[in-house]
């Protein structure tokens, strides 16, 4: 059968490596890919946003399976689309991608259904911002959350009023992510330790992926501006069978019978991030697809094969696989252009790349293209390196060895990812 994956990050790239060993698969597409997508995939010119072309594309190529990895284009209808011309996809419908494309939504439908959350307000207008900070209830740090699709980087902590004031004018007044700015949420700053939960679901059941931890800030020891993720190990050191359970109990399948109950069936992956809180586990918020870098470890660990996953997925029986997970810890460093979160130049090339492979790491592209015999960055996130060993120990030093062999102008990078005890 052919695949298609939708999208050009670190994700995809990981998604299109493990779909490409199936034995049931024959070719994989990847629209529009990255320069190392080429490698297990035939990269296609089409936009990730362009559904019509996507779709008549699939539709020409006989493509039996289309998988989307990021959320933009499941906000804009590409299921709903795919569907509607009798085309296999997996993803979330445009009514169940809201739980993401939207966070105030996702809040609403929480706070709807006793789903633990922690507690939040509202703002439509800057003044009313201002009005709700001004008034208290949440204190300092308070979070504040731009309400639409931001690429994982619309979320501001705030230690103070001048730093809230100046948060409030970037997300409301000067539109620092664009029309998701429009609302803001404003909520409690939750302490604890972060995880990331991800399930598969088919609209009524939920088959777990295995877990995770991500570094979300720029700087080590989780200093600096959030980012959409510059490492991540695998399993969480701080997951244990019982709150593994409580999770599913209070969060995951609540969330999938009460989206059914909504009308908004819930088909996809199912991203929770989560706070494990000294009152138990709440929401920070959800994603409707596949980590990124989460899916890099976790397709490392994964022994089954995955088109035979989401297959079952669609076909509303994802239950019927006995889904088998190495016992390696595995993880992925993130190498970043110099200026993300903010701005920054692409176009720079990428040396060391075939002596970083060899030292045994997997190295996933995001941000590459492939022009004229060499890799160029192309993007904020350039590469995940990635291993899975006996122990995190061994994992890390295998991913930096690799990482110590990769440059390029303006690379940076965290060097505590897995070195646990730093994360607050």
């Amino acid at each position: 059968m052919k695949v298609l994956v939708v999208g050009s990050g670190g994700r995809e790239h990981a998604l299109a490596w493990k779909i490409a060993k199936s034995p049931m698969v024959s070719k994989v597409f990847c629209a529009p890919g990255n320069g190392g997508t080429r490698l297990v995939a035939e990269n296609v010119p089409v936009g990730e946003t362009d559904i019509e072309a996507l779709a008549e594309f699939a539709a020409g190529e006989t493509v039996e399976l289309t998988v989307v990895g990021p959320e933009v284009p499941l906000s804009l209808g590409i299921v709903d689309e795919f569907e509607k011309r009798g085309l296999r996809i997996f993803g979330p419908s445009k009514k169940a991608a809201e739980l993401e494309g939207s966070k105030i939504f996702a809040k609403q439908f929480m706070e709807r259904h006793r789903i633990p959350t922690g507690r939040f307000r509202i703002a439509d207008s800057p003044e009313t911002a201002r009005k709700i900070l001004a008034a208290g209830e949440f204190g300092y740090p308070v979070v504040l959350k731009a309400d639409g699709l931001a690429a994982g980087k619309g979320v501001m902590v705030c230690q103070n009023e001048e730093e809230a004031a100046a948060a409030v004018g970037e997300i409301m007044v000067d539109r620092k992510f664009g029309e998701a700015g429009g609302r803001l949420l404003i909520e409690e700053f939750l302490t604890g330790r972060e995880v990331s939960f991800i399930v598969i679901a088919d609209g009524y059941k939920a088959l777990p992926l295995v877990t995770t931890m991500d570094h979300k800030t720029i700087h080590e020891g989780g200093r600096g501006p959030n980012t959409g993720g510059m490492g991540t190990i695998s399993p969480s050191p701080y997951m244990n069978r019982k709150m593994y359970a409580q999770i599913m109990s209070t969060i995951i399948l609540p969330t999938i019978t009460r989206m059914l109950e909504e009308g908004r069936k819930y088909k996809g992956a199912l991203y929770a991030g989560l706070m494990l809180t000294e009152e138990g586990p709440k929401v920070l918020e959800f994603n409707c697809r596949f980590g990124d870098p989460e899916t890099q470890p976790q397709m490392l660990r994964l022994e089954n094969d995955l088109v035979d996953i989401l297959m079952s997925a669609i076909a509303e029986d994802v239950l019927e696989n006995e889904v088998t997970w190495n016992r390696k810890a595995s993880g992925c460093v993130i190498l970043a252009s110099g200026g993300y979160p903010g701005a920054y130049e692409k176009g720079k090339p990428i040396a060391g790349l075939e002596d970083a492979a060899r030292t045994g790491a997997v190295i996933f592209h995001a941000g590459t293209k492939f022009e004229n015999g060499r890799y160029l960055t192309n993007g904020g996130r350039v590469l995940g390196v990635g291993a899975a060993e006996p122990r995190l120990s061994e994992t890390m030093n295998r991913i930096y060895r690799a990482v110590d062999r990769i440059s390029f102008e303006g690379m940076q990078f965290r060097r505590d990812i897995g070195a646990v005890e730093l994360e607050s």
